[in-house]
C-alpha cells in the first residue's frame, strides 16, 4: 500500500479520497506535472519576474484544474504555489511539507498543502494561497518587512524583538495575535527553523480584521542548509544561537510580549504533548531515511534543552 501525498495515510496510488477532499470535493486525482525537474526550474526561472512570489526556491504559480486533475502551470492569478527540488539542497519539498503538518499538529493555522509528482517521479510541494478569494482578487497582505518599510535585502536585519510593536500598531486583536506570534517562534526554534526572516511573517486585512496570515514557508532549514551556527534568523537578547528555557519563555514570552505566565507554559505543555505525534509524521514522512534521522536529532536536541 502507497500512503497518500497529502495525508500520508495509507491508500492506493498517490491520493487518498480524504486528501483529495482537502482541495475539491469533485476531485478524484491529482495527475503528475508533464514536466521533468529540470523543465519545472527552467519554467519558474522563465516568469520568475512576472508572479509575485520571492525566495531562493525555485516556484511556480498554479491553479488546481479539478475537471482533468491536474495542476495548471499560470504566469497570472494562480491559486496555488508549486515550489521544485533544490539541486544542492535534497528534499526541500518534502522537508516544508513535513514541516507544515508538524506546525498543524499543535494549532498553527496552515493553507491547505502537499505533495505532488513531476513526470519521473518525483515530488514537489504544493500550497494553496491564502490571500485570493476569486481568480483575479485577493485579500490585502503584507509582510513584516513591508509593515516596517525595510527593503527586501534587510529582512535580517532585525531582532525578534522588533515584531512585537508590528503586532501592536497593525492587528486588531493584539493579544490574541501576539500569542500566535509567540507559538511560531517557539515552533521555529523546535524545528530547526533558523530562516524566519521579516519576509516570513504576514498579516492579513479581511472581513475588516486584521491578524496574522495563515503560517508559510516553515522548514527545517538547519538540516537543508548543513553546519549552520544560528538556529533563529531574528536575535533574542542578541543573539542567534545557544537559547535556553529563559530566552524563549520568560524573557521573550512573559517579559517582551507580555504574555501571563500560564499561557506561556501552556505553549511549552503544547509542543511538549506533541513530541510523540511528530516523531510519528516524520517516520511516515516523504523524507530519505537519513534525512528523517537528521529531523528526530534536531528535536531531540531542542526538546532537552528546553524541558
Amino acid at each position: 500500500m502507497s500512503k497518500c501525498l497529502i495525508t500520508y495515510n495509507g491508500c492506493n496510488g498517490d491520493y487518498s479520497k480524504e486528501g483529495l477532499k482537502l482541495l475539491n470535493k469533485n476531485l478524484e486525482n491529482i495527475a503528475p506535472f508533464n514536466f521533468t525537474q529540470s523543465e519545472l526550474r527552467t519554467e519558474a526561472l522563465a516568469i520568475s519576474d512576472k508572479i509575485s512570489i520571492q525566495g531562493i526556491q525555485p516556484k511556480l504559480s498554479a491553479r488546481l484544474n479539478v475537471k482533468e486533475g491536474k495542476f495548471d502551470i499560470v504566469e497570472q492569478h494562480g491559486t496555488y504555489i508549486i515550489k521544485v527540488q533544490v539541486p544542492d539542497r535534497p528534499q526541500m519539498p518534502e522537508n516544508e511539507d513535513l514541516t507544515m503538518k508538524l506546525a498543524k499538529a499543535i494549532g498553527i493555522d496552515v493553507p491547505v498543502h502537499g505533495l505532488v509528482r513531476d513526470k519521473e517521479g518525483q515530488l514537489n510541494y504544493f500550497i494553496k494561497r491564502f490571500d485570493r478569494y476569486s481568480q483575479k482578487s485577493k485579500y490585502a497582505v503584507e509582510d513584516f518587512a513591508q509593515l516596517t518599510e525595510r527593503p527586501s535585502d534587510t529582512k535580517y536585519d532585525a531582532s525578534t524583538e522588533s515584531l512585537i510593536p508590528i503586532i501592536t500598531r497593525f492587528c486588531t486583536f493584539p493579544a490574541i495575535e501576539m500569542l500566535k506570534l509567540y507559538k511560531r517562534i517557539f515552533f521555529s526554534f523546535m524545528v530547526g527553523n533558523e530562516d524566519m526572516h521579516l519576509k516570513n511573517f504576514s498579516l492579513i486585512s479581511k472581513e475588516a480584521k486584521t491578524y496574522l496570515s495563515p503560517a508559510y514557508d516553515l522548514l527545517n532549514s538547519t538540516i537543508a542548509m548543513k553546519r549552520t551556527k544560528e538556529e533563529l534568523a531574528l536575535p533574542i537578547m542578541g543573539t542567534k544561537a545557544r537559547f535556553k528555557p529563559f530566552h524563549l519563555r520568560e524573557y521573550l514570552g512573559i517579559e517582551r510580549m507580555e504574555l501571563q505566565q500560564k499561557i506561556v507554559e501552556k505553549v511549552f505543555t503544547e509542543v511538549y504533548g506533541a513530541r510523540s505525534s511528530w516523531e510519528g509524521l516524520i517516520e511516515k514522512s516523504f523524507l530519505s531515511d537519513k534525512l528523517k534521522e537528521d529531523y528526530l536529532n534536531i528535536l531531540n536536541n531542542r526538546f532537552k534543552r528546553m524541558y
